[in-house]
């Protein structure tokens, strides 16, 4: 057993250094908004988000597909969410997670995240006002993830994801894996979590919209002058994130529990920053309220206080355990985000 938790503990300090070693290349240059499909930092579910999305920690909850895949061992029923949130002015997001325990074999999940915006016109340098045509952008995720408990405390997972992002004819795939685990310590109970999300291939779009008309010798005469080209884009990473966390319970009792976490993040296309958040859990965990504070330590951050409620695990019929969620995030440019979960456990 020793050897197994001393094991255990060697896979955690693997991927925090892994982390490190792969986000911080740049040697103090942050590369704001240098990656490709940013929509994989947007948070996943209504009370991590209403926590600061201090939650690489956390356990029972489907939303751990997205912020660490070892925590879905945790989960001891099968729980479906649907996550919505009308993100920014004309934008939507969408989730949804599936999770299945396996017994003593694991446990796996499947997960799909969605950002569409609406139809917008089509403009051009000769009609500013629109050529009558529209279009639509999107970004989609899918993912399938397992988890396993390596010893009583100690839990792993991962993801692998296939990503795609589209704009009128145009697009750019990849494949991306997450990984993750948690340890609960002896030490009345204090969680320690830390997961790497989004390493994976560059991403390069292509498409009719990239097509050109080219003239290749416009000197001379008696040459094609149609000739189709192709406009060549770079290639962008995924946006890498490193997390490391630590929760734990100040106050657990049937009428109250009191829940406090906090999160570092390490990214690929930002500085450093610090998630901080709380949960408070009533009448057996009928009623939890919770709050946070995204992006703290963070120059120039967008994202800050947060808040949450949500009525847990009603049951409706027989063994069917229904939760319903919301959460409120502040915006410093882009005004508010409102976010709403459903959760069933079955």
């Amino acid at each position: 057993m020793k050897k197994i938790i001393t094991y255990s503990k060697n896979i955690l300090v693997q991927i925090v250094l892994l982390g490190f070693l792969q986000i911080s290349y740049a040697g103090g240059i942050t590369k704001v908004g240098t990656s490709a499909a940013p929509f994989l930092r947007i948070p996943v579910g209504a009370r991590a988000t209403g926590m600061g999305s201090a939650f690489v920690s956390m356990i029972n909850d489907p939303s751990a597909l997205y912020w660490n895949p070892s925590a879905l061992a945790s989960i001891n029923s099968n729980a479906l969410m649907v996550d919505h949130s009308p993100w920014l002015p004309g934008i939507s997001f969408d989730y949804f997670g599936l999770v299945l325990p396996l017994s003593d074999l694991g446990t796996i999940g499947i997960s799909a995240t969605v950002l569409q915006t609406d139809e917008m016109e089509v403009t051009t340098p000769t009609s500013p006002m629109g050529t009558g045509e529209t279009f639509t952008a999107s970004s989609i995720s899918l993912g399938i993830s397992y988890s396993k408990y390596l010893t009583e405390q100690f839990s792993i997972g991962g993801t692998f994801k296939y990503i795609r992002e589209t704009i009128f004819n145009s697009s750019a795939t990849g494949i991306a894996f997450d990984i993750g685990t948690i340890y609960t310590t002896p030490l009345a109970g204090i969680r320690l979590g830390a997961s790497i999300s989004n390493f994976g291939t560059k991403m390069q779009i292509s498409g009719e919209d990239l097509n050109v008309r080219v003239d290749i010798a416009p000197g001379q005469e008696g040459n094609n002058q149609s000739i189709v080209g192709k406009l060549n884009t770079d290639e962008f990473d995924l946006p890498l994130l490193m997390r490391i966390g630590i929760s734990g319970e100040l106050l657990n009792t049937n009428n109250l529990r009191w829940t406090i976490a906090v999160d570092g993040v390490n990214p690929n296309d930002n500085s450093q920053s610090v998630n901080i958040g709380t949960e408070l859990g009533f009448l057996n965990e009928l009623v939890r309220i919770r709050a946070g504070y995204t992006e703290l330590f963070l120059e120039d951050s967008e994202a800050n206080l947060t808040f949450g409620v949500s009525l847990n695990e009603i049951k409706v019929i027989s063994n069917i355990l229904i939760s319903v969620e919301y959460a409120y995030q502040n915006f410093v440019h882009l005004g508010n985000s409102n976010r709403f979960s459903v959760m069933i456990k079955y």
